[in-house]
């Protein structure tokens, strides 16, 4: 049963990931090949509490619904929550605190989104200061949202966020 629940959660925050670029245009911010849809890192962040492999699906997610609803470079980033989730996941299940989590992986994230857009063209500037400060950001704003969601998750549904699984 425990197993099914995982999979139903992590179905149900992959089926996030996906409409959230979809649905929610109207809170983007794009600044070249920078793109800031508020909240689209949060399901890639509670998934990192059901495991790698269900962060791993949630970033090919992510993935998809930036790819049907942006240009190819914004999908290239996103691609790159595969890695940042599997990251996060990683260090969930060793006992790395959520808020720390989410700390560790800003920066990892931020460069993966930059190299992502190398090979699109971008001058080093708009690559390094643009993709990569702005990620960090990104990430960051994403993270608290994730982590209040978290808190308010665990008190409510009486869940020991602690252990790496729900």
């Amino acid at each position: 049963m425990k197993n099914i629940k995982r999979l139903t959660y992590s179905g149900l925050l992959t089926a996030l990931a996906i409409v959230i670029p979809l649905t929610l245009g109207f809170l983007k911010i794009q600044i070249g090949p920078f793109s800031a849809t508020l909240a689209a890192h949060v399901p890639l962040f509670i998934s990192m509490f059901l495991g790698p492999f269900s962060a791993v699906m949630v970033g090919i997610g992510s993935a998809l619904g930036f790819l049907v609803s942006s240009p190819a470079v914004i999908a290239a980033r996103a691609f790159m929550h595969t890695f940042v989730g599997l990251t996060g996941a990683l260090l969930i299940k060793k006992g790395v605190p959520f808020s720390k989590v989410i700390f560790i992986t800003a920066p990892i994230h931020a460069i993966l989104e930059a190299v992502a857009v190398i090979p699109f063209g971008f001058t080093m500037y708009k690559v390094l200061v643009v993709v990569g400060v702005g990620s960090f950001l990104h990430h960051m704003v994403d993270g608290m949202i994730a982590f209040a969601l978290v808190a308010a998750l665990a008190k409510n549904l009486r869940l020991d966020l602690t252990k790496s699984t729900f």
